[in-house]
């Protein structure tokens, strides 16, 4: 992209609060029904970010399968903003563990990509945070999501109006796009899990800070569309092992959870993980959007693998205005 198109491309993002939300009848090309008749989700116990992290992981990513070998995986955290006494970002313990176990299994180049949405200053966030020792130590490439080469792509859901988007090129040459989130409540989108944390590939020399595009299209609408539109194939590994709760993503309370989820339908992924929350994923707007084609929502349809969910859960704290995720639909 150059410069002419850079700066045309951002006059036409900054209308996008004008747009407004498209038509609930609208749904997704036939291309983008990617649910299966059922999914498989394992819940790893993991008591601390210490020894034995990485056996828990390799362990977790065996479970399904995945052949990696020769192939360029992505791994995508969740890096938003730094906070000393805060539990915003995944703990780069989960990153490091997932580099190693990814390459034990034969990937040909590991690569960890992340577009903040709050600092500009990504270099600062991969220092305070600790990912730069990480990345460093392990010799693995850094990809800033937030102004990287980008590649023009038809959305194949309408839930926004958005109906195109720029998303970055490095994500296009990935064979495998895993996203590892934190497990938090959000005070926007209710839950922020593997699916939300799709909002930063999103590039924000494009759309802005904090993503502002996503925010005008709706964020319920773009999450579905970011999901639907994303290369395949992709997995999931929630750092559950301290998470958020309360006024999340930024400003909640630690919550002590010891688990780790994983799988191969984020969909199936966030709703075992909002169960572990004590939130009824039905009632996750984006969640059950995105049930109706992404993936699987209903605990009938998900193979629980690893540990036993009841088992694990903790009551995750949500502000009053989505007080309503913890009633359960019959």
């Amino acid at each position: 992209m150059n410069r002419r198109e850079f700066i045309k491309t951002s006059a036409v993002a900054s209308l996008y609060p004008l747009l407004g939300a498209c038509d609930e009848g609208v749904r997704w090309e036939q291309s983008a029904y990617v649910k299966p008749k059922s999914s498989r989700v394992a819940v790893m116990a993991a008591s601390s970010y210490g020894k034995g992290l990485r056996d828990t992981i390799l362990r977790g990513i065996k479970l399904f399968g995945l052949d990696v070998t020769d192939k360029r995986v992505l791994l995508k955290p969740n890096l938003v903003e730094f906070d000393p006494k805060g539990v915003i970002n995944t703990h780069p313990a989960v990153v490091e563990a997932a580099i190693d176990s990814f390459k034990s299994l034969g990937a040909k180049e590991v690569i960890v990509a992340e577009g903040p949405g709050h600092r500009r200053d990504n270099e600062y966030l991969l220092t305070a945070s600790g990912l730069y020792d990480v990345v460093k130590d392990h010799s693995v490439k850094y990809v800033d999501l937030n102004t990287d080469e980008v590649r023009l792509i038809n959305l194949k859901s309408s839930f926004t109006n958005l109906k195109q988007l720029y998303l970055p090129e490095t994500l296009f040459h990935a064979d495998l796009l895993v996203s590892i989130p934190k497990l938090k409540t959000h005070h926007w989108a209710g839950v922020t899990l593997s699916m939300k944390n799709m909002f930063g590939v999103v590039p924000g020399a494009i759309y802005g800070w904090p993503k502002n595009a996503l925010h005008w299209a709706g964020i319920v609408g773009s999450i579905v569309d970011i999901n639907s539109s994303l290369p395949l194939p992709r997995f999931a590994i929630v750092d559950g092992i301290v998470g958020m709760e309360g006024n999340g993503p930024l400003q909640g309370r630690q919550k002590n959870s010891g688990v780790l989820v994983l799988g191969d339908d984020l969909v199936a992924v966030d709703a075992t993980a909002a169960r572990l929350m004590t939130i009824e994923p039905r009632q996750v707007k984006y969640l059950n959007l995105s049930g109706e084609f992404l993936g699987n929502l209903e605990r009938s349809k998900i193979e629980q693998i690893g540990e036993n969910v009841e088992r694990y859960q903790q009551d995750f704290t949500v502000i009053e205005q989505f007080s309503y995720l913890k009633k359960i639909v019959g």
